[in-house]
């Protein structure tokens, strides 16, 4: 409180003493700017010339000196005689004052007794425009007024000195009361005990402390701020930027910001700062020294990424049996994690699943990089390694090789010196080289380039780079295992299918096959000339793939050709084919573990051109489509029957009536079946891209395959278009036969006749003879009713039809037998001859090659 006072004294004195200085001081400049201002008024020269001045002057420097505040406003000549004064009766008297400065031009003030007392005036020079002083103006304030201004700012600096006081006295109480609160009433022992403590343990801690202030000053700093940052002893009270610390960390304490848990490096170690301001005074800031758990974290990190490539490799490698794919996917993992640049180099031989041999060429099979414009082998190029290069170290040894450095890698420059420099010059400054070793076979090398970094890889990268191809190799392996498979299946598969369809008149015929993308598996198709100009459209699907599945697709499709030479209904050959699948299961022809004949689905359709009827069956398949000629397009209302294999369910047939022109459409569910879409969608593509009556057979299978086929099949997909033909009434004679042997004579003369009609006169002999055979049998042997017709097409065929359902035998007869020779005659002056059941009875034809083609067609 005394030294409060006190202070409030020594300020009411200065306070005083500096308030009558400024009065007076602005006493002198008032007083000279009203004397000047009056000086150079307009007209004052011209009234100092007048013969009477006073008259003029004095009531005008009353009226302004009252305006001015000021207490008197003299105007007199150059000798200090009055014109004008407060006090009338001093005018005409001299002037009390120094006069002669002003009488010289310069301005003068001083402080005067003068006729109103103690006085502070100005004297200013009127100058003529020729520079002569004419007159002098005077103008002040008495020492009273001024006085007065002072006196009356007194209790105003007395009022606030009492009211600074009174604050004082209430701040001085309320931080006592706060001080005492904050230092739970601890006395000055305490504190300094307090205070030895809190010294010691921030000296001791193992954690810099360091305070700034708002200047950027180091205000304090523990030892282990010291240690770490390198301080000298002198460093507190100096400038952050001054005391020799990092740069980096000096320019974080001068901008004051917050920082959380920030890494800096100075020098050789990695500090960890934290900085919080403390107001606008400064900041606090700690310091921890990371640098080996930095170096711990940073094995760490690193053991990290290793182990994540390695996994994502696992995932990501391998997702198809597919050797090139796989390649790439090897590649692609790779980059940019563990290399800037991959490529991948399989012999030859691998890509076509073959076994490689020692010294065989490679073919760059993957490129991945973090750039597209390298210098290294383009994709496909066939690679001959020289035995300097580390990929031919690597392929023949099977241990992978380190190039750290490919500017001093003399033995790889040797491989292509110009492409070697431009690699080099691309940046690209270190190599790995490992093989591809899978059960103890090297499949290529994978190279592992780096650009980037400017760091060669070491140890622990090769390391790591064995251990990635060393898993994907047997990736790697497994696909040129299922590659050299599914060439063996696709070649089975493709051997077993038909290559060229039999010639045949009764429909015009396009088809299609594409074996899966994953595995062959065993779709088929196939057309089959059948007696009477007939034909069989087949189309099957078995279960499974693989050679398994080709194998028995090729059992079935060999079946249904002998079931169709005994001219079955196709009801009756899917029943045979059905009993043939179960024989198959029985005998143990499929296991699980090999993807057996679970079943297999089959449509058998038999079209015949003379009646243009086509009768149809399937089992278990997707329903044929039918295109009519005006291209209405219909999904056939066919009864679906079980698949092949199950046993139990009989099968149905359909006949349909069909146009010439029509089109009857066969197909696998592979055609219309996707993961993308339902089969649905896909039956109605097919539908869509069938409705167009102009086109034929080849270019409806374009705009289905268009339409349709997908990327990469998932299924076999099997396709078979035919567009009917028909044998007109020119090309067909028939006759119903009397019952009664005696008319075998008459029609073998109306068959003659059609025979000279047709202009194969050279057939008429034989075509009598078997129809004379075959009629007497029928008319012996058989029932009624007997008819005979002749179809002419690409051969000439004798057709004897009668209603019995028994079957001829063909025989050798004795040499006394009387008769049984007639089968046997008919077989040897036929190329073919045979058997066939309707529903009225029975069948027996022959065929005979026509004479020239000419003839045949015309």
């Amino acid at each position: 409180m005394a030294i409060v006072v006190l202070l409030a004294a020594g300020a009411l004195l200065a306070l005083v003493l500096q308030s009558r200085y400024d009065i007076d001081r602005e006493a002198r400049n008032r007083s000279v700017s009203v004397a000047q201002t009056f000086a150079n008024s307009l007209g004052l020269q011209e009234a100092l010339r007048s013969p009477d001045p006073s008259a003029i002057l004095q009531p005008l420097a009353e009226e302004t000196r009252k305006d001015a505040g000021v207490d008197f406003i003299v105007v007199m000549d150059t000798n200090g005689i009055r014109y004008s004064h407060p006090q009338p009766d001093r005018i005409g008297e001299r002037f009390v004052g120094t006069i002669e400065p002003s009488v010289a031009g310069q301005v003068y003030t001083e402080s005067v007794e003068g006729p109103l007392g103690k006085e502070i005036q100005a004297i200013v020079p009127v100058t003529s425009p020729e520079g002569e002083v004419v007159g002098l103006v005077s103008a002040g304030l008495t020492v009273e007024s001024v006085t007065g201004i002072a006196d009356r700012q007194l209790p105003v600096i007395l009022l606030a000195i009492a009211i600074g006081l009174a604050l004082a006295t209430v701040g001085t109480a309320l931080i006592s009361r706060r001080l005492r609160r904050q230092t739970h009433g601890l006395g000055t022992q305490e504190m300094t005990r307090m205070y030895e403590h809190h010294d010691a343990v921030l000296h001791s801690v193992r954690e810099g402390v360091l305070i700034t202030d708002g200047e950027g000053r180091l205000l304090l700093a523990n030892d282990e701020a010291g240690r770490l940052l390198g301080l000298p002893d002198d460093a507190e009270g100096r400038p952050v930027d001054k005391v020799g610390m990092d740069r980096r960390m000096a320019e974080l304490l001068l901008s004051g910001r917050v920082a959380t848990d920030e890494v800096l490096e100075a020098g050789d170690r990695l500090l960890v700062v934290n900085q919080r301001p403390t107001g606008p005074q400064g900041s606090a800031v700690t310091i921890r020294d990371s640098t080996e758990m930095q170096l711990l974290s940073s094995r760490a990190e690193t053991a990290r990424k290793r182990l994540k490539l390695l996994y994502d490799a696992g995932g990501d490698i391998g997702t198809t049996l597919d050797v090139v794919r796989t390649a790439k996917e090897l590649a692609d993992v790779a980059v940019p994690q563990f290399a800037d640049f991959v490529t991948v180099d399989l012999a030859d031989p691998v890509l076509k699943g073959d076994e490689p041999g020692p010294g065989a060429d490679m073919r760059r099979t993957a490129v991945s990089g973090i750039r597209s414009d390298h210098p290294l082998y383009p994709l496909g190029s066939l690679i001959e390694f020289l035995p300097s290069t580390p990929q031919a170290r690597g392929y023949g040894t099977g241990t992978a090789e380190l190039v750290p450095d490919l500017h001093d890698a003399p033995g790889w420059h040797a491989q292509d010196a110009p492409r070697a420099s431009a690699i080099v010059g691309y940046g690209i400054h270190s190599l790995i080289a490992a093989p591809l070793k899978a059960r103890g076979v090297v499949l290529g090398v994978v190279n592992f380039w780096r650009s980037q970094k400017p760091e060669p890889f070491d140890e622990d990268d090769l390391s790591l780079a064995e251990e990635l191809v060393g898993r994907a190799a047997v990736t790697m392996d497994n696909a040129r295992r299922y590659t050299r498979e599914h060439h063996l299946a696709v070649t089975l598969q493709r051997s077993l299918l038909p290559r060229d369809l039999p010639e045949q008149s009764a429909v015009d015929v396009a088809h299609f096959y594409q074996p899966a993308q994953s595995g062959v598996g065993g779709d088929w198709f196939d057309v089959i000339p059948l007696p009477g100009s007939r034909v069989g459209l087949v189309v099957g699907d078995v279960v499974g793939h693989g050679l398994h599945a080709a194998a028995t697709m090729g059992r079935l499709r060999t079946a249904v050709h002998n079931f169709s030479s005994l001219d079955l209904p196709p009801d009756e050959l899917l029943s045979r084919l059905d009993n043939l699948v179960q024989r198959m299961d029985q005998e143990g022809d499929s296991t699980p573990s090999d993807g057996g004949v679970l079943g297999a689905t089959c449509l058998y359709a038999v079209y015949d051109p003379v009646s243009q009827n086509c009768t149809m069956a399937r089992a278990g398949h997707m329903p044929p489509l039918v295109v009519a000629p005006d291209g209405t397009t219909t999904i056939s209302e066919l009864p679906a029957g079980p698949p092949l294999g199950l046993g139990g369910m009989p099968f149905e047939s359909t006949e349909l009536h069909m146009a010439e022109g029509s089109q009857l459409v066969l197909y696998t569910d592979g055609l219309v079946e996707e993961r993308s879409r339902d089969i649905s969608e896909g039956l109605e593509r097919l539908r869509t891209a069938l409705s167009h009556p102009d086109r034929d057979p080849q270019a409806s299978r374009r705009a289905v395959l268009d339409a349709l086929l997908p990327v990469r099949p998932a299924d076999d997909i099997a396709l078979l278009i035919a567009r009917t033909r028909t044998l007109g009434p020119g090309r067909v004679a028939e006759w119903d036969v009397p019952f009664d042997p005696s008319e075998v004579g008459a029609v073998r003369g109306l068959a003659a006749e059609q025979l000279e009609e047709w202009g194969l006169e050279e057939l008429a002999f034989t075509t009598e003879l078997i129809l004379s055979e075959l009629i007497t049998n029928a008319i012996r042997y058989a029932a009624a009713p007997v008819r005979v017709r002749l179809l002419r097409d690409r051969t000439l065929t004798c057709e004897v039809w009668d209603g019995s359902s028994t079957a001829p035998h063909l025989r050798y007869a004795a040499t006394t037998d009387e008769g049984g020779r007639g089968l046997f005659l008919v077989a040897q002056l036929s190329e073919h001859w045979g058997t066939r059941y309707t529903p009225q009875g029975k069948v027996i034809w022959a065929e005979q090659v026509l004479p020239t083609t000419g003839s045949a067609l015309s």
